[in-house]
């Protein structure tokens, strides 16, 4: 064969494989900080697997305790996970609450696997008092250690797996969104359970057409505070820890984080150490806070410089945002999507905040 053959076949080579790593998905070196803000993705698994087990639960909320071994061959079960800060897993509360009301004395389990963003929602306190809030009464597992997590290969918040009667994991959805098409499959495997059981099936209509549909406009990203995440972080280093005084510049780009007075940097939060202010321009419809105290605190809110004057969340209409729980606080609740200057002033120290959502 001719030189210039031979080498001319390896450049052609080499332009393939080249063009083949450009189509391989990124996933996150991180897949514990990987939440999928606004939009969904269905995997829709044609060829199914078998069911993995539940892997050293930290403790149980709406149970004494669960496995999956026990269910199968019994019962058809969505395995969700979810952390309870999350917006996104928030607003699929309500359809797997429709869907378990429904369907649960029609041989559908749901199991709950929460596996935790934040430290704090490692605390079962908190994680009961959050489904609590939410009216969630299927079992939820803590998975503190993420160990169901890696079994399971996930990487994302919310994430559904169906598992059929003979315990393969038939459909999987990332995300929001498809709850149409979940509840369809549901149907159906309910049927199939109840064939292979010997009973009568009537599953009705889908419930998720009358849950109230709830669209973001979000056009912000998902942005942190503490020291391992602040990325967007306009007037200061990203990454640095301890006790740092900012001031917040006369420029304010959008879509970046700015922080001012002293605060005291931690890998997960932002913790006032006195009076201090935050300054962030959004796209969004929406703003969402994960924050909390150690006593109640007070974060004023204002909205292109103007301090809120009606009830809006959990903002009163004074324009005050009280905080103490470890939780997701609803800041700002606009008719439509639009950029808007968001600035809270906390006069307290020890004010945590951890990350801004948008919807």
């Amino acid at each position: 064969m001719k030189p210039e053959y031979i080498i001319g076949g390896i450049i052609l080579l080499l332009l393939l494989l080249g063009i083949s790593v450009l189509f391989i998905p990124k996933q996150s070196p991180l897949p514990a900080l990987s939440v999928l803000q606004g939009g969904d993705e269905n995997t829709g698994n044609s060829n199914s697997s078998s069911y993995k087990e539940i892997v050293r639960p930290a403790g149980f909320v709406n149970t004494e305790g669960v496995t999956l071994k026990e269910l199968v061959g019994k019962k058809v079960v969505l395995v969700d996970f979810l952390t309870y800060s999350c917006i996104n897993c928030q607003r699929t509360f309500p359809y797997l609450n429709a869907w378990y009301e429904k369907y649960k004395d029609q041989g559908l389990e749901i199991i709950g696997i929460h596996t935790p963003e934040f430290a704090f929602e490692k605390n079962i306190a908190n994680v009961r008092e959050a489904m609590k809030r939410f009216g969630i009464v299927h079992p939820i597992v803590l998975d503190n250690e993420y160990a169901t997590w890696r079994a399971y290969g996930n990487q994302y918040w919310p994430r559904k797996y169906l598992i059929d009667i003979h315990g393969n994991i038939v459909y999987d959805h990332i995300g929001e969104g498809d709850y149409e098409i979940i509840e369809s499959k549901i149907q159906e495997l309910l049927k199939e359970r109840a064939s292979v059981l010997g009973e009568t099936s009537s599953v009705g209509g889908l419930v998720s057409t009358a849950v109230p549909v709830t669209v973001s406009k979000a056009q912000s990203p998902e942005t942190y505070f503490g020291a391992s995440r602040n990325n967007y972080l306009g007037n200061g280093l990203s990454g640095r820890l301890g006790m740092v005084t900012y001031t917040t510049p006369s420029e304010i780009k959008p879509n970046t984080l700015y922080l001012g007075g002293a605060w005291n940097m931690t890998s997960e939060n932002a913790e006032s150490v006195s009076e201090v202010e935050v300054t962030y321009v959004f796209n969004a419809k929406e703003v969402y806070l994960v924050a909390s105290a150690e006593t109640e605190s007070v974060i004023e809110v204002y909205q292109d410089g103007i301090l809120i004057s009606k009830k809006t969340g959990d903002v009163g209409s004074d324009g005050r945002l009280l905080v103490k729980e470890s939780r997701l606080y609803t800041v700002i609740k606009n008719d439509s999507g639009g950029v808007h200057t968001l600035k809270l002033k906390i006069k307290a120290k020890g004010v945590q905040l951890y990350a801004f959502t948008f919807g």
